[in-house]
């Protein structure tokens, strides 16, 4: 569908130019909004901020664009979904390539 804008008076123009960037923030926001709906709310998660160590944290709360983290340090961040990884549970294989040694062995 093409709009002739050349036709349009100044007002048609201001109102069009007023819900394309309406419908562009809708559409940002459902974007958003699909990507947290990939996380949990007590959720394990990891980023890395630019210039910085990478921050792991849990999802404590669903925001209108961003997603809240705590740290194990007890730092607040406020971060986009898309910005997020899982951090990944430990296999099955992982856990049983560890040494584990008794300390209290009977006899």
């Amino acid at each position: 569908m093409k709009i002739d804008i050349d036709k349009l008076t100044e007002y048609e123009l201001i109102d069009l130019n007023h819900r394309i960037v309406e419908r562009l923030k809708f559409m940002d926001s459902m974007k958003a909004h699909v990507e947290m709906l990939e996380f949990s709310l007590g959720e394990k998660v990891y980023f890395s901020p630019q210039g910085r160590e990478e921050v792991v944290g849990v999802l404590v709360k669903y925001n209108k664009k961003t997603v809240s983290i705590v740290t194990e340090h007890g730092q607040k961040w406020n971060v986009s979904p898309h910005l997020l990884k899982k951090v990944s549970a430990p296999t099955e294989s992982s856990k049983k390539s560890g040494k584990i040694i008794d300390i209290n062995p009977k006899g």
